[in-house]
């Protein structure tokens, strides 16, 4: 029997638990131990505080006001192998004029290069973590009837060795790691572990007489299909970065169809014969997209100009849109044949590519029939 592997919870987590606890000392004048937050999945969790520390106004020592307040949460990954696990993320939350301004500090990365989830110079919070933080910091200030400023800064002291690790200096993030999580949750991904979790979903698909599938590698691709087509994150299955894996494994339970929906920055590697899309085992979009761009006839100095770009919506922005179309053609081309080599002739398969920025950029051939078929039984 497979051992079932214990759930973390994300940097995003940290920094909103911490800055909770830190506001709430701040406004409240009271001691936190631990907090309870709401994370963007809906889950609650109740995190320890750590080495909380307040800053008072020295300026007034008959009635001294605290100025500002520094928590820090402990990062538990679960059984999940990040190398983030046991850091600590810090929130100091310190009381300013007007406005609320979110900040990072020391060990959290700063965003270089356009293209990423955060524009040229702010810090690498990415946009969900940023919600969740604000929005505590909100909710404390109404609760405690204040209306003067606070300025929250996220730093994680370890986070500029550890960046050294990761692919951020690369995609242009400098000074330390990013402060990420679209759930709040780390689910574990250990290789087996997870790849046994797919199948059994899809096995019990299977016996429940569905004969169509519909994967998407995570939470973006449940994102997409939802606002795109209205399906259901409970009738998708998940198969991480494990595309070839996830197409043997339906072909195994006998599905009579497929249809993969994906960022190009994670699909376009398929496009490559690249079946397992880690950023470890093969980190080729540019090249590919560039090669692309000359098999559609395009010039090497065109296709040289994707070659520096930091994510593939950042080199999409770079082509006419005459060059995305016979682009994106390509790509599809080449992904149909590769899935197609896979899966040799077990199962129609079919590709869904979308953008952040250009919504649908293109289907494989068979994608509409099998779509339609999906449909009809579900």
């Amino acid at each position: 029997m497979t051992k079932k592997l214990r759930r973390g919870y994300t940097t995003g987590t940290c920094a909103q638990a911490a800055t909770k606890a830190a506001v709430t000392m701040l406004l409240g004048n009271v001691s936190v131990d631990q907090v309870t937050v709401s994370l963007p999945g809906k889950e609650v969790l109740t995190l320890k505080i750590a080495e909380a520390q307040k800053e008072f106004n020295k300026y007034n020592k008959s009635n001294p006001e605290i100025e500002s307040v520094s928590c820090a949460v402990r990062k538990d990954s679960g059984d999940d192998p990040d190398i983030t696990n046991g850091i600590l993320v810090y929130s100091k939350v310190s009381r300013i004029k007007s406005g609320i301004v979110l900040d990072g500090g020391i060990g959290v990365g700063r965003v270089t290069k356009p293209g990423l989830d955060q524009p040229v110079g702010n810090a690498a919070i990415n946009r969900v973590p940023r919600q969740m933080i604000l929005r505590e910091v909100e909710e404390a200030c109404e609760m405690y009837g204040y209306d003067g400023g606070i300025k929250i800064e996220i730093s994680i002291p370890q986070g500029v060795e550890l960046a050294k690790k990761t692919f951020n200096p690369r995609l242009g993030i400098e000074g330390g790691i990013s402060v990420l999580g679209t759930s709040g949750i780390v689910e574990p991904m250990s290789e087996q572990a997870l790849l046994d979790t797919i199948e059994l979903e899809m096995k019990v698909r299977r016996a429940g007489g569905k004969n169509y599938l519909i994967m998407a590698p995570g939470n973006y691709g449940l994102d997409f299909l939802r606002e795109a087509y209205g399906i259901q994150d409970k009738d998708v299955v998940k198969c991480s970065n494990y595309i070839g894996q996830s197409m043997d494994m339906a072909a195994d339970c006998k599905f009579q169809g497929l249809v993969l929906a994906g960022h190009i920055g994670k699909l376009i590697k398929v496009s490559g014969g690249v079946m397992n899309t880690h950023s470890r085992w093969a980190d080729c979009r540019m090249d590919l997209l560039a090669t692309a761009m000359l098999r559609a006839g395009f010039s090497a100095e065109r296709a040289r100009a994707v070659l520096d770009c930091v994510t593939t919506d950042d080199a999409l922005a770079l082509l006419s849109e005459e060059e995305r179309e016979a682009t994106i053609g390509q790509i599809m081309r080449s992904i149909e044949k590769y899935m197609e080599y896979r899966m040799a002739d077990q199962m129609p398969v079919g590709a869904i590519l979308y953008s952040n920025v250009y919504g649908i950029l293109g289907k494989t051939s068979k994608v509409d029939t099998l779509m339609h078929l999906w449909e009809e039984e579900n």
